[in-house]
């Protein structure tokens, strides 16, 4: 039985860059590229001939941006597509409003040959679009338009007067920790607005590239009740507040008398990657036990399984975001197989999840 190869498009106005990405493709034996084009309108009148896949797909390009491309793809005729990104903090905004606008994931765009030491790269990109060619596109269609729906604040204090007024004095004794990668910052987006400010302190591990953790938790933090900010060595971990692992750094907590502080730090990858959820989790589940909820979302991969079950162990309440709603179901549905998860929640409810009481003490 023959298995059918994944047909890729390629649009990148860089003929090298073409060049090196139909070569990484065709490279694979379950892949092939059915078409390199330097812009959206070639593409388009290609895609009208033979539809692809999985779109590979540049934003700054002539005649018609990536992001208005991508924008009426998905109004049209939904399509995985993959942002391939130089990943600047000076191209942050953009990339992240193509993960708004329904690109599954953004990767290293090439600028040389694969055989000029970028197999590492190569092996990313094409981890992306086999996972891209898997992806949930309706959980991802429902998760923008409920991110984009118009909604009140949720009650309580500004997020600002939780950041400079009482409650700074308040002890922190219970703490969240939430991993997700692959759909993660739309659906992120959606559990961090529903909190009002009285909500206990959150850590927080989204697998992205390191230039742009911290225009995230600025796009995050305007948009929500909660302050949400990207995590520094060091800093308490507040109630109402929000704090988001940097890319390429590990997020851990250290437990110091009746508060938690963040602890950033350098380190190998972990379960494939840094930040890595099994990190954060690990730490939560040592400094924190029965005093911490964790919640795993969507993400390809395993990465916050065994870090989860750690927290079941110690205690903690744990969570898993449902298939239906995941856009890849790898993370939670490895933590479920393991017996790490106490209950398995929709998107539209993880808030719940984060407002939930950790597990009762049990009397000596």
């Amino acid at each position: 039985m023959t298995t059918q190869k994944i047909k890729v498009m390629v649009v990148d106005d860089s003929a090298v860059v073409r060049q090196v990405l139909r070569g990484v493709v065709d490279g694979d034996p379950g892949m092939v590229c059915m078409g390199a084009h330097a812009d959206p309108v070639f593409a388009q009148q290609a895609m009208d001939r033979e539809w692809p896949d999985v779109v590979l797909l540049d934003i700054e390009m002539p005649r018609m941006d990536g992001i208005t491309f991508l924008r009426r793809l998905m109004a049209s005729r939904p399509t995985p597509v993959v942002v391939c990104s130089t990943l600047t903090a000076r191209g942050a905004p953009l990339t992240l409003e193509a993960l708004d606008a329904g690109a599954v994931e953004v990767v290293q765009k090439p600028t040389t040959s694969v055989r000029d030491g970028l197999q590492e790269q190569a092996a990313a990109l094409l981890a992306a679009v086999r996972m891209a060619a898997r992806a949930n596109l309706g959980s991802m269609a429902r998760a923008r338009a409920r991110a984009a729906a118009p909604r009140e604040r949720p009650e309580g204090a500004s997020a600002v007067s939780v950041a400079t007024g009482g409650a700074l004095a308040e002890t922190t004794d219970r703490i969240v920790a939430i991993g997700t990668s692959t759909g993660g910052t739309v659906a992120l987006e959606i559990v961090l607005r529903e909190l009002p400010v009285t909500c206990p302190g959150i850590v927080v591990v989204q697998h992205m590239p390191q230039a742009y953790t911290e225009a995230f938790a600025e796009r995050l933090d305007r948009c929500c009740a909660i302050r949400v900010r990207q995590a520094t060595d060091g800093e308490r971990v507040l109630p109402g507040q929000a704090l988001i692992a940097p890319g390429g750094r590990h997020l851990q907590v250290r437990r110091q008398g009746g508060y938690y502080h963040a602890v950033v730090r350098d380190g190998p990858p972990v379960s494939r990657h840094r930040p890595s959820v099994n990190v954060l989790f690990g730490s939560v589940a040592q400094q924190a036990g029965r005093n911490a909820v964790g919640i795993l979302m969507t993400g390809m991969g395993d990465d916050g399984a065994r870090g989860l079950l750690e927290m079941h162990e110690a205690g903690a309440r744990t969570y898993a975001q449902d298939e239906r709603s995941c856009v890849v179901f790898g993370m939670p549905r490895e933590a479920i197989r393991m017996g790490a998860v106490d209950e398995v929640l929709p998107l539209e409810r993880l808030h719940e999840a984060v407002l939930s009481r950790s597990r009762p003490r049990v009397s000596a």
